[in-house]
């Protein structure tokens, strides 16, 4: 069955152009072509990655956030107790008002306390300043290397320059060292993330985070199989063009340094939606959809590639829409708030309502005491419980 299953999956035409065989890729000594064994070695290589983060981190990044002045929230911690903290990690972190009602009388504690619990708890589980300070220096490290990688070793390609030489001799293309190296980077890159999503910043798209990440690591390994090699290192390029600029906007959003924040990230929003919405729908999928039917018939590889190139101008535009949404905010204001992508801590809003009510209550007491009593007290001043006033140098009571 396997056997069936392994000869079903590589029949050659779902991989290769109409009049193609795996016969017509044979190796030789002096040409290679892509071997869907070759992705194997992308696990160990993302292994070692996160083992280099891991260290990068610690040795680098942390240090490197003190310097700099990264300072961590300190965050009010929530009182031991066995029954919520059951709760919190068996049912929900964020309970309903009829659970929250069953929980406040299991524990004989008023309903807000109980609401304060849950916010503190859920605060506690939010990711620390210096831990987002460490992954943005991370990925921005491994952008920066990664993008210009691939510039050296596409500067002197034909393909680079003129997109119809991505199907030149399709797909009889010899694979280059230079090139398989760079596949092994990005691919064994995007498995090291989907390796530490668990451990990772968890930000309010991380559902589409998950889809781009499977999307990614599709294309990549799809591509280099059907050997779309040239086409492929074309979309990483583009990809990492924009990263670059995005995570050191992070930094020096985490270090307090607004006016350089804000720079960077109106620089990061044009090279996103410059990349994203005009290069690579014509350098990509223009291409593949239009420029390779002058060289093939379309065939099962054609179509999923470019399903799969689809699936991430999609993702695209939604992350242009968050983008302009900031942009918009950041003309009106002169100043970006905050990465919309981002969870606050509920501490910064719901601590801050809940203290403003306690003054309120004690204000409307305090008022409501002191006028029964027939007096205001000013600055601190002495009350005078009775009016004196003088009549001939005399002071007399009233």
């Amino acid at each position: 069955m396997a056997r069936s299953l392994y000869e079903w999956l590589w029949q050659h035409e779902f991989w290769l152009p109409p009049g193609i065989t795996w016969e017509d890729m044979q190796e030789s000594e002096d040409t290679h072509y892509p071997q869907p064994r070759d992705l194997l070695l992308s696990i160990p290589f993302a292994l070692i990655l996160v083992v280099i983060r891991c260290a990068f981190e610690r040795a680098i990044a942390l240090p490197l956030s003190t310097k700099l002045g990264v300072r961590d929230k300190q965050r009010p911690k929530a009182q031991p107790n066995p029954v919520l903290e059951t709760f919190y990690s068996t049912r929900r972190k964020n309970p309903e008002e009829g659970e929250l009602l069953s929980l406040a009388k299991q524990c004989d504690l008023p309903v807000r306390k109980v609401e304060k619990w849950f916010r503190r708890r859920r605060n506690m589980d939010r990711p620390s300043l210096s831990k987002k300070f460490s992954e943005a220096c991370w990925r921005f490290t491994f952008y920066i290397i990664s993008f210009f990688t691939g510039l050296a070793v596409l500067y002197d390609k034909p393909w680079l320059w003129d997109h119809r030489e991505c199907w030149t001799g399709y797909p009889q293309q010899p694979l280059q060292p230079s090139l398989f190296w760079y596949y092994m980077l990005e691919l064994s890159f995007y498995w090291s993330l989907v390796f530490t999503l668990p451990f990772d910043v968890k930000r309010k798209d991380f559902k589409e985070q998950i889809v781009h990440h499977a999307a990614t690591i599709f294309l990549i390994s799809f591509s280099y199989c059907a050997n779309y090699i040239r086409i492929g290192t074309l979309v990483m390029v583009i990809h990492d063009a924009s990263d670059c600029f995005l995570e050191p906007t992070k930094i020096f959003n985490y270090m307090k340094w607004k006016k350089t924040c804000d720079s960077l990230f109106m620089i990061f929003s044009a090279v996103f939606l410059i990349s994203r919405l005009v290069i690579y729908p014509y350098t990509v999928l223009y291409n593949t959809y239009y420029y390779s039917m002058e060289i093939f018939q379309p065939f099962f590889g054609y179509y999923f590639v470019n399903v799969l190139l689809i699936i991430l101008q999609l993702l695209h535009v939604f992350w242009s829409c968050l983008i302009i949404h900031m942009v918009y905010k950041f003309i009106l204001q002169g100043t970006m708030e905050k990465d919309m992508r981002s969870d606050t801590e509920e501490s910064d809003k719901d601590e801050e309502r809940d203290k403003i009510r306690e003054k309120e209550k004690n204000g409307i007491t305090y008022f409501s005491n002191v006028t029964s009593n027939g007096y205001i007290q000013r600055n601190g001043s002495e009350p005078l419980n009775n009016r004196a006033h003088l009549a001939n140098g005399h002071a007399k009571e009233r």
